[in-house]
């Protein structure tokens, strides 16, 4: 039998950045809030302690960080003509586990969003005409706009320490001539902090971008460039460049995660409680399924445990608040034979291409051991709608960088295209081209189509007995030509670097998903933002519109992918949502948007 436990305001599940962004949000308006993390307590000290911390063979290669697939994954096909098997081994993407989620282990990378993202199928078609989008493709406006989010783009980036160099601000240009973004949307502040010193890499591919025509800027990282202390009274130190970012603690306490940044304020708040090890199975309804009254969850001792309480948040990975839903049966799942329902519609990921170039020992010394996760130089010439797709006949656009975040000695060895896999020729190359290449990224805009969904599998299960998650996923013409476009624009900064060889990693026509190799954890979509109940899951304040006591936070509301990493938008919706928790749904519960 189940053990219930006392009622309470609000229960959180997941405690990555929204789980922590909202815990801290509904704690200062005094409501009692229970967080739930699948995962064991983690946290600076000691998982990031040095030096053990600093060892890729127990974080990058055997992934202690990331989910134990052992116990849940999710089911992979291509099409709905496919059998969908289980991933048994992480690659493509690594979702975390644990506090602190993905947020401890990601890289740092803080952009905010390109304005015309928030509003993708209206411009579109407002600038290029309704028959542009591709039949299949079901891009939809977020609901909410840049104007409207900005206040809350300033704020996470205050909370995470980002390091940058704004273009302007309050319509003021001061960023020219000194690392800025010409093609970024208008700020009501300065970063925090400057931006971050530049590698080689990043210095080189400043200078080719620049040589070509193109407006090389400091990215935005959430890796301090000097000591911090945020609006919690969180403090940080400067990073130190050690490499070890992605899939690792920061042990030098300059990496933005929950655990630095928003927990230690939470740990002084006495209406605040922190499971961890507590899995949720489902979010229980009442008799009418219209409102939520808690979670049940399985604790570390195999016990189901009943967590009552009026407002519950989904703060879990993209793919774990999909799964949530449809167990418990909130929403409409989403069949792409008709087109209707919600659930688990408009998934999405990252169209990813990389160029590596490889230079003379006479030529360019980058060590690439040194590096930080959000620290690079990029470009935006070709992002959002910054150039004119017409002739190109492509729907999305693609950041271009070099993010140099540290080559690592296990699985980092670049060789030039041509190089023997093994052998004392492979080894050779290894020696020569390790401290002498660099390698830069398309970072590009995946849409959302028809038949791209998430449903519960009907033949796999996880450890407590409840159906896996199957993804459907495959490229389509447009990732490709995107790619294509973006990798022959990029190929120009290479050329320019003179290097001795250059490695080309991109799709090509005829080109489907591949699960073996690692391309981004930027997955999208399924619990969809709007403004139509028939149309999206969740209303413009991550709201279910079918159950109103219920928040879905995350990546799981972008009814596209971004150019830009997802984080940043994240944080300010988390924020957004929120603030409309506090100033409206707290004094007249319901929903907030009416259908």
């Amino acid at each position: 039998m189940a053990k219930t436990m006392k009622k309470v305001d609000a229960v959180i599940v997941g405690f990555g950045w929204t789980g922590a962004i909202m815990a801290k949000e509904l704690t200062e308006a005094g409501l009692n809030v229970v967080a739930l993390e699948r995962g064991p307590m983690r946290d600076t000290y000691p998982d990031g302690s040095y030096p053990q911390t600093i060892d890729e063979l127990t974080y990058n290669i055997r992934k202690k960080l990331f989910m134990d697939v052992s116990r849940e994954t999710v089911t992979v096909r291509n099409t709905t003509a496919d059998g969908a098997l289980p991933m048994r081994q992480l690659a493509a993407f690594l979702p975390g586990t644990g506090v602190g989620g993905a947020g401890l282990h990601w890289s740092g990378v803080h952009f905010r969003v390109d304005p015309v993202e928030l509003r993708l199928r209206s411009h579109y078609e407002e600038r290029y005409g309704k028959k542009f989008i591709p039949e299949g493709m079901t891009i939809q406006d977020f609901g909410v706009s840049y104007e409207e989010l900005e206040p809350h783009f300033d704020f996470a980036e205050k909370v995470f320490g980002t390091s940058g160099t704004a273009w302007s601000i309050k319509g003021k240009v001061v960023g020219e001539g000194k690392g800025g973004n010409p093609f970024a949307a208008d700020r009501s502040d300065d970063f925090p902090l400057e931006a971050q010193k530049n590698s080689v890499s990043g210095t080189l591919f400043g200078k080719a971008a620049e040589a070509v025509g193109y407006h090389p800027y400091n990215m935005p990282s959430a890796n301090t460039s000097g000591p911090y202390t945020n609006p919690y009274g969180c403090q940080m130190g400067p990073c130190n460049f050690c490499g070890f970012c992605s899939g690792y603690a920061c042990y030098m306490y300059s990496k933005a995660s929950p655990n630095v940044n928003v927990l230690p304020a939470l740990r002084q708040e006495p209406k605040f409680e922190l499971r961890a090890n507590a899995h949720v199975l489902k979010v229980n309804l009442a008799s009418d399924g219209k409102r939520a009254t808690g979670v049940t969850y399985v604790d570390a001792q195999g016990q189901e445990v009943v967590q009552p309480a009026e407002l519950v948040i989904l703060g879990a990975f993209q793919f774990n608040n999909v799964r949530l839903l449809l167990l418990s049966g909130i929403g409409k799942p989403y069949d792409p034979v008709s087109g209707k329902g919600t659930v688990g519609k408009n998934f999405a990921y990252q169209n990813l291409a990389t160029i590596k170039a490889f230079f003379g020992k006479d030529q360019h010394h980058t060590n690439p051991f040194i590096g930080a996760g959000g620290n690079g130089v990029a470009i935006d010439d070709f992002n959002g709608d910054n150039f004119d797709h017409g002739p190109a006949g492509f729907v999305g656009g693609s950041p271009m960088w070099v993010n140099q975040a540290g080559t690592k000695p296990i699985s980092g060895l670049a060789v030039p295209p041509g190089t023997p896999a093994w052998g004392s020729a492979w080894k050779a190359a290894a020696a020569d081209y390790y401290t002498h290449h660099l390698s830069m990224d398309m970072h590009g805009a995946h849409q959302s189509y028809r038949d791209n969904y998430l449903d519960l599998d009907p033949n796999y299960k996880d450890a407590f007995g409840m159906p896996l998650l199957r993804m459907t996923f495959d490229w389509k013409e447009n990732d490709i030509k995107m790619s294509r476009f973006m990798v022959d624009k990029m190929r120009k900064i290479a050329e320019a670097m003179n290097p001795k060889a250059i490695g080309v990693y991109a799709k090509d026509f005829g080109s489907h998903f591949d699960l073996s190799s690692y391309q981004t954890t930027h997955l999208n979509g399924g619990a969809i933002m709007g403004t139509d109940p028939s149309t999206s899951a969740i209303n413009r304040y991550l709201q279910s519109w079918d159950v109103p006591n219920v928040f879905v936070l995350g990546a799981s509301a972008f009814p596209q992918g971004l150019g830009y990493n997802p984080t940043g938008l994240v944080a300010a919706l988390a924020y957004w949502s929120a603030k409309a928790i506090r100033e409206q749904y707290l004094k007249h519960p319901g929903a907030l948007v009416q259908a």
